[in-house]
């Protein structure tokens, strides 16, 4: 039995195996799939594409052939891939907004900005461009290298000529293994001129070639700031920027505007453009949108969003920038096969290699035709001198047996060179005349112009670097347009204004003690009635409002801690529901509530609050060191330092206008009064405990009150008794004092104060016990009584509970405030 011996069989690790194939199959993407080459800034398959079409003779002056013939050469010849990669390469090069000069003519549908297909390429007809034949040209002198095909049949070019600077001036994108390149389109005559200005200059600076090259000019147009961005990119490869579109606001009648768009950003698809405007639209993201439609037609690009009336135009245009394509953050990634080695590369590094691939083309053009004159000018020689002895040569020719030993007998007697000899026996009767020999010594003087020339060319590298510069120049002349994008210095912040994201109405609003926050439409509480809140029988109205969607909410806990809304961040729920609980979004202590809320118009109008803690801290702090830093919605912030963990808020009061009048009434839980000015409490900022407000000893506060000289105050003790009482019945001192009683001491069962709060002429009190029973009081039903007096019992005790929260209500007026 015959064995087979297996000697190619190998033992390998998984990773190993992997590694190298993977490695292999990396180096394969990145040189021959997805970057361009630095010389010529084409891909593989443009390449071949641009090639394949060339060699078969369509070319720009010639008619339009099926696309899907040319794709089916590239792919029979050069480019053993699907058709379908063909196909969509060869579109690319021929669409208008994606190439800053396209090298494709298409006939039929190729596609356009909104993100539609090309038809298929048994429809579509294409052809070379004219400046595409300037990529070509010379192919065929030996400029460039050429290898074998895919199955070693035909040759193709590993670099095209290129009679332009191709990579800045259409570009390129592509993702590779590990590497990804996006490299703008730019100007082709801005190239040009950087081009010539390195060759006169090759130590030129960055800031030198800039002068030419501004930046990046899109298709598409459009606006680049950040000429910053641009420098480094052009330094290192690698920057970022802004492109916004081209708009302005126009005017219509009855006081409408409306915004046109005439240029968007590079690669946007339009059409998702526009529909994510009008989703904004409709979702109420922004508000003052009547109407978006695009009016794009063979005139050009026109995006038109018309507006409402009295819309704040400016603002929402620069909401639009924000939030959709019209504006977007362009990152240079400049990334080209250098040397067979993929590279990031800058301005100057690109320019530079486009020289030394020129010098190389220009330099083996230029030997070609040197060797072409050469033989050329040869035959000629031998012409002329053969036509000297015409008659010897006749006779030679004539004695001869054949052409081979015609050729040999003229070399042996007359000393022609072999290839003087074919030329002569190759020579037609009719040439034999003298005219025909001053034409081949006018050719032979001719020839040896050229080939000077050619020397010189060739021996001097500023003739060869002239010859570069004159055929830029004409490239140049015959194709250069206008830049389409504008370049601005510094990338324009965009503030947005609330306004413009929301719609101002009046709403409903309400917080509660236990942390219940919501809005609701004035039509939803007129329905359900102020009553039917949707609160929980043991929870309290701290504020309810009609307020506008714009103004701003600030609720205060009693541990110090304040929560900032806008009103349009209050969750939307109807007036007979619960709402949102606070600690869904900041989070409250289990023994934390909401002792008091404001709402503001505006938060520049200026104002302090008034704080105060139950042992005794006081201070002042401005409305505007309240206000909200980014991230309000998911936290708290501090508005009063709190010393002890048993300390805990009391007061809270807002004063727009400094009153000099106003003044602090401190009442203790042991019935102690202290009065003094506001202003010996100072302003301090957030993170501040504050001064002593009262020397407090074993005692603790009940209430601190801002109040006049002139107003009543009413006190309620534990033991239920109320009690009216002129502010002035309290002395005026000075701060952090013991004060003075304001309950006459009994020896057993003293009274103490439980509640107090301010009197308005038309006040009415709710005092809530702890056992849920409700006692109405009409303050001036009772007479106004001295600092020693403990007033007169308004509820029992032992069957109605304890007293443990007052609402002070004003007659005619809908809405509270919680003390």
């Amino acid at each position: 039995m015959a064995t087979t011996e297996h000697n190619n069989i190998q033992e390998l690790s998984l990773e190993a195996v992997m590694g190298e194939r993977f490695g292999r199959y990396s180096k394969y993407i990145i040189q021959e799939r997805a970057l361009p080459d630095i010389r010529d800034g084409l891909k593989p398959v443009q390449r071949r594409i641009l090639f394949a079409m060339g060699q078969d003779g369509n070319t720009f002056d010639k008619a339009f052939r099926k696309s899907a013939k040319s794709v089916g050469n590239v792919m029979g010849n050069f480019h053993p891939h699907g058709d379908s990669s063909i196909y969509e390469a060869m579109v690319r090069l021929s669409q208008d907004w994606k190439l800053r000069e396209p090298l494709i003519q298409m006939h039929g549908n190729n596609g356009s900005m909104d993100g539609d297909p090309p038809a298929a390429m048994r429809y579509t007809e294409a052809r070379l461009s004219e400046i595409a034949g300037d990529m070509l040209k010379d192919i065929d002198k030996k400029t460039v290298e050429m290898v074998l095909n895919f199955d070693d049949t035909e040759y193709e070019p590993t670099v095209l000529p290129a009679r332009f600077p191709n990579l800045l001036v259409n570009g390129a994108t592509g993702i590779s293994a590990g590497y990804a390149t996006e490299i703008p389109t730019h100007n082709l005559g801005e190239t040009i001129e950087a081009t010539i200005y390195l060759l006169d200059h090759p130590n030129a600076t960055l800031d030198d070639l800039m002068k030419f090259v501004k930046g990046p000019d899109f298709p598409t147009g459009g606006i680049l700031q950040g000429i910053d961005g641009i420098k480094q990119a052009y330094k290192t490869g690698r920057g970022k920027t802004i492109l916004r579109s081209r708009t302005e606001i126009e005017e219509l009648r009855g006081g409408k505007q409306q915004i046109v768009v005439t240029e968007i950003p590079y690669e946007v698809n339009k059409a998702i453009l526009v529909k994510r405007i009008d989703e904004l639209r409709l979702l109420k993201k922004v508000e003052g949108i009547a109407e978006v439609r695009d009016e794009t037609d063979r005139e050009g690009l026109r995006i038109v969003i018309e507006l409402k009336k009295n819309a704040n135009a400016t603002g929402i245009l620069n909401y639009l920038f924000k939030n959709t394509d019209l504006q977007i953050s362009y990152n240079f990634n400049m990334v080209a096969i250098n040397k067979k080695r993929p590279e990031h590369v800058g301005l100057k590094a690109i320019l530079s290699a486009y020289i030394d691939h020129q010098r190389d083309v220009t330099t083996k053009r230029t030997q070609f035709d040197l060797n072409k004159a050469q033989e050329r000018e040869h035959i000629v020689a031998g012409l002329i001198k053969a036509l000297s002895i015409l008659d010897n040569v006749i006779k030679t020719i004539r004695s001869s047996q054949n052409k081979r030993d015609a050729k040999q007998n003229l070399i042996t007697k007359y000393d022609f060179s072999e290839k003087q000899a074919e030329a002569i026996v190759s020579l037609q009767l009719y040439r034999l005349t003298n005219t025909d020999v001053t034409a081949l010594e006018k050719e032979a003087q001719e020839l040896e112009k050229q080939i000077a020339k050619y020397q010189k060319i060739l021996a001097d590298p500023q003739e060869l670097d002239k010859v570069i510069k004159k055929e830029l120049k004409a490239v140049d002349k015959k194709y250069s347009t206008p830049r389409l994008t504008e370049i601005q210095a510094e990338i324009e912040s965009l503030t947005i204004e609330t306004e413009v994201m929301v719609a101002a109405e009046d709403v409903k609003a309400l917080v509660s003690r236990d942390g219940y926050v919501k809005r609701s439409s004035l039509r939803s509480f007129k329905a359900s009635g102020p009553s039917e809140n949707g609160l929980k029988d043991e929870d309290r109205v701290i504020f309810s409002a009609t307020v506008n969607t714009l103004d701003h909410l600030f609720m205060f806990t009693n541990k110090g801690n304040v929560i900032y809304r806008p009103i349009h961040d209050v969750t939307e729920a109807r007036w007979k529901d619960t709402g949102e609980h606070l600690s869904q979004t900041v989070g409250l202590a289990n023994d934390e509530y909401v002792i008091s809320a404001y709402c503001f118009k505006d938060l520049k109008q200026g104002g302090k609050f008034v704080f105060a803690t139950k042992e005794g801290f006081i201070k002042q702090t401005e409305l505007a060191d309240l206000k909200p830093g980014r991230s309000y919605k998911s936290r708290a912030s501090k508005f009063m330092k709190l010393k002890t963990a048993s300390d805990e808020i009391i007061l809270i009061s807002y004063q727009k206008n400094d009153d000099s009048a106003l003044q602090v009434l401190c009442a203790s839980y042991g019935g102690y009064g202290l009065r003094y000015t506001l202003d010996e409490v100072p302003t301090s900022g957030t993170k501040a405990a504050g001064v002593k407000a009262m020397d407090l000893r074993e005692d603790r506060l009940t209430s601190v009150t801002l109040v006049h000289e002139t107003d009543d105050l009413a006190l309620i003790t534990q033991r239920g008794s109320f009690k009216r009482m002129k502010v002035a019945e309290v002395p005026q001192t000075t701060r952090a004092r013991r004060g003075v009683q304001i309950l006459r001491e009994l020896k057993k069962n003293p009274h103490r104060v439980q509640l107090t709060t301010l009197l308005q002429p038309n006040s009415k009190l709710y005092i809530t016990t702890n056992k849920d029973q409700v006692i109405t009081v009409d303050p001036f039903e009772h007479p106004s009584n001295d600092r020693y007096s403990n007033g007169s019992f308004v509820l029992d005790v032992e069957t109605q509970g304890t007293p443990v929260w007052v609402q002070n209500k004003v007659e005619d007026n809908s809405d509270s405030t919680e003390i």
